[in-house]
């Protein structure tokens, strides 16, 4: 009996500290701007200052991604001087901070816009750039025609 216990107690002590090493969290949000079940939900960091973009292919479409390799995404809504993209959106879909440099295959025109908080966002033709939290990998584009925040998302195509 005394051996039974051993092991229950070793089983049981083992699936505590595999529970304490993990480090999941939650964050909160509505279905208007929470990413896909199964995707992460910490904030991926925005393209750093002077970054090159470049082309790539990613299902059947020519997009253009980060230096990281990450989807480039536009939002409908925007202007060529004002990001609609605030607050909770922007936690969700990171603006690119810029300026960036043209890589391989990009052939748009890149420039930057001023963020009401400040900062500066970079633009291709016109377009302010984000990447999407959904997207955990490069050669992801799961923000591609995403009706979130009040408006399409759509990648940047090259």
């Amino acid at each position: 009996m005394r051996k039974i216990w051993g092991v229950a107690g070793l089983a049981a002590l083992a699936l505590t500290v595999s529970a304490c090493g993990s480090s999941g969290s939650s964050s909160s949000g509505t279905a208007a701007n929470t990413p896909a079940a199964g995707s992460s939900s910490s904030a991926a960091p925005a393209t750093a200052s002077g970054s090159t973009v470049t082309e790539k292919t990613i299902g059947s479409q020519q997009v253009v991604v980060d230096s990281n390799g990450m989807t480039l995404y536009w939002f409908a809504i925007d202007t060529p001087t004002k990001s609609n993209c605030s607050g909770q959106c922007a936690t969700f879909w990171p603006p690119v901070k810029g300026p960036l440099t043209a890589g391989s295959g990009v052939t748009g025109t890149l420039g930057t816009i001023t963020r009401s908080d400040g900062t500066t966002q970079a633009t291709y033709d016109g377009h302010p750039l984000y990447t999407y939290i959904g997207d955990s990998a490069p050669g992801q584009a799961k923000g591609n025609k995403l009706d979130l925040n009040g408006g399409y998302w759509y990648d940047v195509r090259a």
